[in-house]
């Protein structure tokens, strides 16, 4: 694990799964937690972007709505109301602990087109330079299907690529990549280092995520394709406990499932 003990420049990906209740409102103990592990993480001298969900949790809990809404207008208005609480929220908790956050919204084109990514490129350097904490998400108010990344667990993996990044860290409501469904085979077993994805992974995934995410391991599976393809390890390990963080990046123990970097 030393590639992960010696990662400078990590990406962490949370999910709605890990930030909210059952209800779909903020988990905020946890998001408190989460902000200030990875600020003391920074405080080692580390670079830190996080890929964060919740917007359109945090404009349910705004409204005060009963349930998650179904069309897209609603979801996207959703994302418009709830996207500056969850970085007010952001500002809130790692102000707390000395950090200052940058909020990047992103769509597929920019990725796809040269001049746009370039520029995110650069923005991302620039913004680590300047010691700030990116916080980046998918822009869902503006987003429609020829421009969607689909899930954070796809645009996770382009960022990592864009910021040039050590290490993808993607926490899930998962512990790992197992070879079937945990939660309907007592046996099945976590593939702990994983050199290449391949078909026979995609197998084993069960493609389906929790009702309060969009991505399942299919996703997670493509995403490792995107980071390790060029050349970003990338771990999936469980959001429940931020502090296995430290485990990892200070004393190189493994949690979870390491995917190993590969030439396309």
């Amino acid at each position: 694990m030393e590639k992960v003990k010696n990662a400078k420049r990590i990406v962490v990906k949370v999910g709605s799964s890990t930030l909210t209740y059952e209800n779909g409102k903020l988990n905020l103990q946890r998001i408190e937690k989460m902000c200030r592990v990875l600020s003391d993480l920074k405080n080692t001298g580390r670079e830190v972007i996080l890929v964060s969900s919740g917007a359109v949790s945090a404009g349910i809990g705004k409204l005060n709505l009963e349930r998650r809404p179904s069309s897209v207008e609603e979801k996207q208005a959703l994302a418009a109301v709830g996207q500056g609480v969850l970085m007010m929220i952001y500002e809130r908790f790692f102000g707390d602990y000395g950090h200052t956050v940058a909020q990047i919204l992103l769509t597929r084109d920019i990725v796809n087109n040269e001049v746009p990514r370039t520029n995110a490129e650069n923005t991302f350097a620039t913004l680590m330079k300047m010691g700030c904490i990116p916080i980046v998400n998918e822009n869902d108010t503006v987003a429609f299907d020829e421009i969607k990344f689909g899930d954070n667990d796809t645009l996770s993996a382009y960022v990592s690529v864009l910021a040039k990044a050590d290490l993808l860290i993607n926490m899930s409501d998962t512990d790992g990549f197992y070879d079937s469904d945990p939660r309907t085979n007592p046996n099945a077993k976590m593939l702990k280092r994983i050199p290449r994805v391949d078909e026979s992974l995609y197998a084993c995934a069960d493609g389906a995520g929790s009702a309060r995410g969009t991505g399942g391991m299919t996703s997670k599976l493509h995403a490792a394709e995107i980071a390790c393809g060029n050349g970003v390890p990338m771990m999936i390990v469980s959001g429940e406990d931020f502090s296995i963080l430290y485990d990892m990046l200070n004393d190189g123990v493994q949690h979870g499932s390491y995917f190993e970097p590969f030439e396309k």
